[in-house]
């Protein structure tokens, strides 16, 4: 068997100091944008419906399919990663994400609109499957503090969006939310030149890339639940930001205080995300973490549902801590794999079925509100979903290793059939392997 070591240390990555910090920084600048082009939408959502003239159901189709594209376009990382160096993949994303924002901005009708959305959840959905493959290859003795690093950039890029995008919007006058949406090209455009200075490794050699077969992990009880987990977790946090402050404007609240609220919403998530990955890499802290995510969950919608403008700080506060289930879920992908190809692996896999099954919230909560005209079904939907996740939650945090659960792999490395793609290699890493009793193929 031939390959390139997955789960090298820092130093025989072949980047120098000077260049793991860059990759660090680039990282963190990109997490920084993942949110940007989701979280501008909610506090404008009223505005934007009156622009372009849309209904419930439509109005449910846009805060949809940005988690759509992330389930679709996810896929698309590692033959990406395998083909061009990762660098180059991620600054082409960032721009098409600036691209997507301005579009976007300036559209004139729904069907542009949603060119736009598509073109800007392209960043965000590579961002979303590449960055834990480059963290567990780069800095494999850092896992925790890098994705705590990342996971909270990403929060304060959302939270920031939330708090800034209404004011952006009355600010701007006639049509502001265009503005609220298309400010956030810049930050992007940014992230985009960092990692155009991001060096290539020197060791790289050139190789032909082959096809990740995704559908293996299917074979292993952990990368199911990992991926159910993931999906209704997000699901849970894209009605939070999709429909919340919608929810409470309907309740009586203004725009302004809605928006407020869920900044809070947003805002809180920070310092948790700060502490969760370092917290999840201890074992015996996995289940009870777990457990206390849940209980803050079911605690805030049951508060929002039954007494919504009654201490509704507290209940927006309370979901914001709960979306710590994100972070946790991203630390988790790495300590559930023992190498950095099963990690593009379990990351493109968890996150593109995750998204998928996440999509379907924030459409069903529209559909359901234009055909009820309550938001009973969206509470009832999020309720059932903390109960799933209790399920699928106690099953990812069993300190077992994905590679170990699909047959052909070994504690070396995924291994399907003949040639496995490895996302986040610069070139290609692949694995070969004689499965006819031979020896390797190198």
């Amino acid at each position: 068997m031939t390959r390139t070591a997955p789960g090298a240390t820092p130093s025989a990555t072949g980047i120098s100091r000077r260049g793991l910090w860059l990759i660090g920084t680039s990282i963190v600048l990109t997490a920084l944008n993942l949110r940007t082009a989701v979280n501008s939408v909610g506090p404008v959502l009223q505005e934007l419906q009156e622009g372009l003239h849309l209904s419930s159901g439509l109005a449910g189709v846009v805060t949809a399919l940005p988690v759509l594209c992330f389930a679709a376009l996810g896929f698309a990382g590692p033959p990406l990663s395998a083909r061009y160096r990762d660098s180059y993949v991620l600054a082409g994303a960032m721009a098409a994400m600036a691209a997507g924002l301005v579009l976007r901005g300036v559209a004139g009708s729904f069907w542009l609109f949603l060119v736009g959305t598509v073109l800007a959840m392209t960043g965000g959905a590579l961002g979303n499957v590449l960055l834990p493959s480059l963290v567990k290859r780069y800095f494999p003795h850092r896992t925790g503090l890098l994705v705590g690093a990342y996971s909270t950039a990403m929060s304060i890029g959302g939270a920031m969006v939330a708090v800034a995008a209404q004011p952006i919007a009355d600010a701007a006058g006639a049509d502001g939310w265009r503005w609220a949406m298309g400010v956030w090209a810049v930050p992007a455009f940014v992230a985009a030149l960092v990692w155009l200075a991001v060096p290539a490794r020197p060791a790289a050699s050139s190789g032909a890339p082959a096809a990740v077969r995704i559908r293996s992990l299917l074979r292993s009880r952990t990368a199911v639940a990992m991926a159910l987990f993931f999906g209704i977790q997000a699901l849970e946090c894209y009605v939070i930001v999709g429909w919340t402050a919608q929810y409470l404007r309907d309740e009586g609240l203004s725009a302004t205080a809605a928006g407020l609220l869920l900044s809070i919403n947003l805002v809180m998530i920070i310092p948790v995300n700060m502490v969760v990955p370092a917290l999840t890499v201890r074992v015996r802290l996995q289940r009870p973490l777990l457990l206390f995510f849940l209980g803050c969950y079911l605690v805030g919608w049951l508060g929002l549902w039954a007494i919504p403008l009654t201490v509704p700080w507290l209940w927006m506060g309370l979901l914001g801590v709960a979306m710590g289930t994100f972070a946790m879920v991203l630390t988790l992908i790495g300590l559930r794999t023992r190498t950095a190809e099963t990690t593009a692996a379990l990351s493109t896999a968890t996150q593109g079925w995750g998204y998928l099954i996440a999509g379907a919230g924030p459409l069903l909560v529209g559909v359901l509100r234009g055909i009820t005209g309550s938001y009973t079904g969206m509470f009832v939907l999020v309720v059932v979903g903390v109960a799933l996740m209790t399920v699928t939650g106690w099953l990812v945090t069993r300190q077992t290793f994905v590679d170990d659960e699909v047959p052909g792999w070994s504690s070396a490395g995924p291994r399907d059939d003949d040639v496995i793609e490895v996302a986040g290699a610069e070139p290609p890493a692949a694995v070969h392997v004689r499965t006819d009793g031979g020896s390797p193929r190198g």
